[in-house]
């Protein structure tokens, strides 16, 4: 594994470190100051002031082409952007789907007009996109999917839900999958559209999950009218874009090791502080949660180290997610342990409620270790 910052990734840390330094204002630092999925109005005015603020000086994408409004970094300088922006406590984007996800299969696979007219409004956070995926019958086994649209001259005419759809109470686009040939083997009439959430027909019934958040959505079409320039994609392809978007939201898995270690280290803070890690119990648990934490950042380190040789992220995407949320696990379990009653509120309180969704986000831990069984241990499908 070669894992080195090369002068430019540090020559670019010095930059950034030195911006955030100058910009990053109490206004926008701090507990509260972030992304949420329940943001208030000033809330949301705030991240936008913040998220136009990146854009403006070219960090809000820094993967982008330059010609869209990116820096064309490479990994490693993607690597120290999620570093600092952590160390500073920095808040990230209005579009953590559209930026990371969308916008790629956007750059790819749409037309100019879309590249022109989309990309700089989903940059500055003008637009919250969402993406329009999973349905009731169509979760893991995505290519199962039902909505239909239905060509009718310059429109499609959407019908079907959508659930588990992440921001869609926010949103004002969506990246969605639709049926276009229910003849076609179900991989092959698949489409993807590209659609305005305030056009008529459209409804979204946010989804209360047990942290009292609306993090997920339905959203049901009923004869809405989708112009056909919406098309991202040749008609029927909407698989190959969809796997486009999703090899990016894979991606993402290399950065998860930031925050649960930080979470891991608040934790032994605490333990030392009640005098907890003198439990020879708890100082083995304790031990084991850190040690997940080091070992998913050693995990994350060899993906990343396989994209700067040359090599595609593959199956190391998937141990990375299915550690991640295995050691979450054992982090708001070691909590309640540790801190007793008052792992019941806060910040804690909110985690160890919310932690078993991350068995099932990004990909379910079923789902990930038949990935590893097939694409590593090679063993049969059946």
């Amino acid at each position: 594994m070669d894992f080195t910052y090369p002068p430019e990734a540090e020559a670019f840390r010095k930059e950034f470190r030195a911006w955030l330094d100058q910009e990053l204002t109490t206004e926008f630092r701090g507990e509260g100051a972030g992304f949420s999925m329940d943001m208030a109005p000033d809330r949301l005015g705030q991240l936008q002031r913040w998220n136009r603020k990146l854009a403006q000086a070219r960090y809000a994408a820094i993967a982008w082409p330059p010609e869209y409004g990116g820096r064309g970094a490479g990994t490693m300088e993607q690597v120290v952007f999620a570093e600092e922006m952590h160390r500073a406590g920095a808040p990230g984007t209005l579009n953590p789907i559209g930026l990371s996800n969308i916008a790629p299969a956007i750059i790819e696979h749409g037309t100019e007009d879309q590249k022109r007219t989309l990309l700089p409004r989903m940059l500055r956070g003008d637009d919250i996109w969402c993406q329009g995926f999973s349905e009731p019958d169509a979760g893991s086994d995505l290519a199962s999917l039902k909505m239909t649209a239905v060509a009718d001259g310059d429109h499609f005419v959407v019908n079907g839900q959508k659930t588990w759809n992440t921001l869609g109470h926010l949103a004002n686009w969506c990246e969605l999958l639709v049926r276009t040939d229910p003849e076609a083997p179900k991989h092959k009439g698949i489409s993807c559209l590209l659609v305005d959430m305030t056009i008529p027909g459209i409804e979204v019934r946010p989804l209360i999950t047990i942290t009292g958040e609306k993090e997920f959505n339905e959203i049901f079409f009923t004869d809405a009218r989708v112009p056909r320039t919406a098309l991202l994609g040749p008609m029927h392809e909407g698989w190959r874009v969809a796997m486009t978007t999703l090899a990016y939201e894979r991606g993402t898995v290399a950065n998860l090791h930031l925050s649960l270690r930080a979470k891991i280290q608040r934790l032994l803070d605490q333990a030392k502080t009640r005098g907890a890690d003198a439990d020879p119990v708890l100082r083995q648990k304790l031990a084991r949660i850190y040690l997940e934490g080091e070992l998913l950042k050693l995990v994350s380190e060899r993906a990343i180290s396989g994209a700067i040789n040359g090599r595609d992220l593959g199956p190391e995407s998937s141990i990375a997610k299915l550690l991640w949320s295995e050691a979450e696990q054992h982090l708001g379990e070691t909590a309640g342990e540790v801190l007793g009653a008052d792992a019941n509120s806060g910040s804690w309180g909110r985690d160890r409620v919310y932690m078993r969704a991350l068995t099932i986000a990004g990909g379910t831990t079923q789902v990930n270790k038949n990935i590893l069984a097939t694409r590593i241990l090679g063993l049969p499908r059946a």
